[in-house]
């Protein structure tokens, strides 16, 4: 039975991600911040060391966009320093390291798709820190996945498909209508992860995210249409809804079918979440 060892487990993706990994026969090793502190290189050597996984999947990160912008000190601590410390471990013990990465390395000025070779520029300091933590892991690594997904919601954590019904009842909401990107949900970027170990596909960049794309004004739509609510949705700009961080006006990523389509994936969401919250 193949040893993974999660970084980040408590968090939204993790808490779906491991057990999956379980579902398919994987020995699960999680670790957080109380188990495995990754910007402390004793603390990821000694757990690494002692448990010698056969693969990392890298999910704890910084995440928080625009408190990035004034607090770049710790996203690159924990996206680029703590990437490092867990890629200069997994090198030592030959395990193969997934990284989780994000659509925000472009700068969103493509329109018909981002390929994983393309280049990359990113806008904000979440979206550096994390190519730094991309650039860490192809330094030190030779048996690596970094795989890059975009606009993600589970039903683990905050996100936009509950940040969107928690406001139903506002008398009208407004959306972002001129960002594209493509949802995906925490279950199906799961999946895919494991897909890349089981085929074992050639190490390198992938883009694992749902299929297709749509705007946020669109995915708004979406989930409001699937939870059969009437909502005053307004479209905007994203002149209009200033936020700290700029965000890439079209991040949409050629999956190669590793993930279907995002409308299935999130009408499977809101039958678990309603089946969850009965």
């Amino acid at each position: 039975m193949n040893k993974v060892l999660v970084t980040g487990a408590n968090g939204m993706l993790g808490q779906d991600l491991c057990p999956i990994l379980q579902e398919f026969g994987y020995e699960v090793i999680k670790t957080d911040i109380d188990t495995m502190d990754i910007t402390d290189l004793n603390s990821v050597k000694n757990k690494i060391m002692e448990e010698k996984p056969d693969f990392i999947i890298h999910c704890a990160a910084y995440t928080n966009v625009d408190k990035a912008e004034d607090d770049l000190e710790n996203a690159i601590l924990i996206n680029k320093i703590g990437t490092e410390n867990v890629a200069k471990v997994c090198e030592e013990i030959n395990a193969t390291l997934v990284y989780v990465s994000t659509d925000y390395v472009f700068d969103g000025e493509k329109t018909c798709g981002y390929m994983p070779d393309d280049e990359v520029s990113p806008l904000n300091n979440y979206g550096l820190t994390k190519l730094q933590g991309e650039q860490a892991v192809q330094k030190y690594c030779k048996k690596y996945y970094i795989v890059r997904t975009s606009w993600l919601y589970g039903i683990h954590g905050k996100n936009f498909v509950e940040t969107m019904i928690s406001l139903a009842e506002k008398n009208e909401i407004k959306v972002v209508k001129n960002q594209i990107g493509c949802p995906t949900w925490t279950v199906d970027l799961s999946k895919g992860i494991i897909k890349l170990l089981q085929e074992n596909a050639e190490y390198g960049i992938y883009h694992v995210c749902g299929g297709g794309s749509t705007s946020w004004y669109g995915f708004a739509q979406k989930i409001f249409e699937l939870a059969n609510l009437k909502v005053n949705l307004i479209p905007c700009t994203t002149e209009e809804f200033s936020r700290p961080a700029k965000r890439p006006k079209c991040s949409i990523m050629c999956n190669n079918d590793i993930c279907r389509n995002w409308e299935f994936a999130l009408k499977d969401y809101m039958k678990l979440r309603e089946e969850t919250i009965k």
